[in-house]
């Protein structure tokens, strides 16, 4: 969407003057029959669905709880940032607060503040107080390694008899798979326990599930202890490290030494079949004596180095690509999307030391279904020496399409250290970065990067000459700039300037895309394809309204058997014991937090709505419509709780962004 659109009459979404007077600027224009107040809203939910007397209008446009929620409005004593604004003194949707609260209707209690700051949580790792042996969990004929030093319980008994309840008749696991790995402590093991407690088994359907593995690209257990001592040798990246420091172009470079067994279990690349493999010792550079072994027909490119110009390809144009979205971006929410027309998918950022460190964490967001047919990783880093050894790895270890690299990220702990937006002022090393990458992969390499640093200063027309000359095969353009954060609308102006600069290097615009016609218009600026972000955080089903042309007025029962759907997505991913289910709980939370924002479209009173129009109070047409429109984290608790069962005592939560605005 254009920045113009925001300057532009009501029409055009800077406004509404619809009759029921003219509603504050960035605020959603509801149909006025199901406007209403804060406390009329609340009681309401409370009500369980009976509506409250109606003291005062509904509707009302001199009223304040109309403009705008509670979470928008409140200023804090000590000086703290007024909830829904960021550091600039901007609201998120980029409007300025010009009225304050009266200084007696401020709140008094002191609130956590920032992006992930003083979070009070619960791990799902503290919720089991008594917890199984893995040994027993997994039915291994072997004894417990740790013995009678293990710190887990390997009395079943003992542990029934503290296990809460189960949440359902239904496990996801079983059913999809025909065998759930997590036995006795499933929180649906009544579904697949036998009369003595043994874990049944669906032999047909587990042994058709299990070739081929669902989810790719796991850490093997070899390669992380391998990569703990620091015994995987990065000869390519060496050897085109050292041209760089010499000032010469990346040239042809032997093949990359990995240790034996160094290859992720069930994600063999093209490397791994067929390839010539060297000894991790002395003589690295001579073959083995021994037959070589394969998984396949020998091909020249088993054999010989592919050169660049035979690199294969990234054909995308025209493509609606889902974002790497931090959080959120997790492998159930691109299951979702994938399932309403994403085309092109994208792990979530991973920050390449940890990923050399071997941290599970950090590799776990490399994962791939067997759904996202066109499916690359993002990489975050400062150094092209760090930077083009991970790409090395990943080039021998995972199976992606591509290899993208953050050069957008904005906040402070990535920024501080150099990466993220920081390398568009440090280009000399983005060259070696991206040049280093580029000679050790065997997929075609793609950079994300904003419009510059700072607001006014724009950066990316005259890095994008520079990135096609480099080997990038294609260029995401965010179209803010770091200051900016989400505080003004993307400039789609300058965007069209600078598919002129990158061509011919295909250039994907990204920013504000909630609607076909938002995205019609994005393609009218003359990029090769849009990428969407929280659009699909806001609306997943944003790609099926793309591909068909429409808005799609879905209903609020459709809209929670989405969230089902997430959930079971959850539970294969993470898991169904305590800790699976509780991870899953925490990501629904946190898309939760982006999807109450939706405003339903047969509430509106103008299509289409923009991104950054918040909604007011408004009653929806059934009760549960009216509950996923509640900014409140109780009510999104509510919601999880209507499909994960009751959360455990103690329970709290705070969506990592805007963490004071939602108590």
């Amino acid at each position: 969407m254009a920045e113009g659109a925001a300057e532009a009459p009501p029409e055009n979404g800077g406004g509404c003057d619809s009759g029921t007077g003219a509603l504050e600027r960035g605020v959603a224009p509801i149909k006025p029959q199901y406007l209403t107040t804060k406390e009329q809203f609340h009681e309401f939910l409370e009500t369980n669905g009976q509506k409250p007397c109606l003291e005062t209008e509904v509707g009302d446009p001199g009223g304040n709880d109309l403009a705008e929620p509670e979470a928008k409005r409140i200023r804090l004593e000590d000086g703290q940032l007024a909830e829904g604004q960021t550091e600039d003194g901007q609201t998120e949707d980029g409007q300025t607060e010009e009225t304050a609260e009266p200084r007696e209707q401020q709140q008094t209690q002191k609130r956590a503040r920032g992006q992930n700051k003083g979070r009070t949580h619960v791990k799902p790792t503290h919720y089991d107080k008594n917890r199984l042996c893995p040994s027993l969990i997994q039915e291994s004929a072997a004894k417990c390694f740790f013995g009678d030093r293990c710190r887990f319980l390997h009395d079943v008994g003992c542990y029934l008899e503290t296990k809460p309840a189960d949440l359902g008749p239904r496990c996801v696991l079983f059913e999809t798979f025909g065998r759930c790995p997590y036995g006795v402590t499933c929180r649906f093991a009544g579904a697949h326990l036998g009369p003595e407690g043994q874990n049944l088994v669906r032999e047909e359907l587990a042994a058709r599930c299990a070739q081929p593995a669902p989810v790719r690209n796991g850490l093997d257990k070899d390669l992380q202890q391998r990569l703990r001592k620091r015994q995987v040798r990065f000869e390519r990246a060496e050897q085109a490290l050292r041209q760089l420091s010499q000032g010469r172009p990346p040239g042809p470079a032997p093949a990359a030494t990995v240790p034996e067994g160094a290859a992720a279990e069930g994600a063999p690349s093209q490397d791994d079949c067929g390839a010539q493999q060297a000894p991790a010792g002395p003589g690295a550079g001579s073959p083995p004596s021994g037959p070589v072994r394969t998984c396949g027909p020998l091909t020249d490119e088993d054999m010989v180095r592919l050169r660049p110009c035979e690199k294969k390809r990234l054909d995308i144009r025209g493509k609606l690509y889902l974002a790497p979205l931090t959080t959120c971006g997790n492998l159930p929410f691109r299951r979702i999307c994938k399932r309403f027309g994403a085309d092109v998918t994208c792990g979530e950022m991973a920050v390449c030391t940890n990923l050399l460190q071997g941290q599970m964490s950090e590799w776990a967001l490399l994962k791939r279904h067997q759904c996202e047919d066109v499916f690359g990783v993002q990489l975050e880093g400062a150094f092209p020496d760090t930077m083009t050894k991970c790409a090395e790895l990943l080039n021998r270890t995972v199976e992606v399409d591509f290899v993208d690299i953050n050069v957008g990220c904005p906040i402070d702990l990535v920024y501080k250290k150099g990466g993220g937006c920081a390398l568009m002022n440090r280009v000399a090393k983005f060259q070696q970065i991206v040049r280093g990458m580029n000679q050790v992969l065997d997929v075609p390499l793609t950079v994300k990067i904003r419009t510059g640093v700072q607001e006014r200063v724009n950066l990316a027309h005259r890095l994008l000459p520079e990135l096609r000359d480099w080997g990038v095969a294609l260029v995401t353009l965010h179209g803010r700039s770091r200051e900016q954060r989400y505080t003004k609308l993307a400039d789609w102006e300058y965007i069209e300037q600078c598919v002129k600069a990158a061509s011919p290097m295909p250039l994907f615009g990204n920013g504000d895309i909630l609607s076909f016609e938002d995205a019609n218009h994005a393609m009218q600026t003359g990029v090769a394809g849009v990428m969407i972000a929280r659009g699909a955080l806001l609306k997943p089903w944003l790609f099926t309204e793309i591909k068909e042309q429409r808005h799609w007025d879905i209903s609020s029962s459709e809209r929670l058997d989405i969230l089902r759907d997430f959930t079971n997505y959850g539970l294969e991913h993470w898991g169904s014991d305590t800790q699976g289910v509780e991870k899953t709980r925490r990501f629904l939370l946190q898309w939760l937090s982006f999807l109450c924002r939706y405003v339903p479209v047969g509430l509106l009173e103008r299509l289409p709505q923009r991104i950054n129009e918040r909604p007011p109070y408004y009653l929806g047409r059934d009760y549960l419509e009216t509950l996923m429109a509640s900014q409140k984290a109780d009510d999104w608790i509510r919601i999880s709780e209507m499909l994960l069962g009751p959360v455990p005592p103690n329970f709290t939560f705070l969506p990592k962004h805007k963490a004071n605005a939602y108590k």
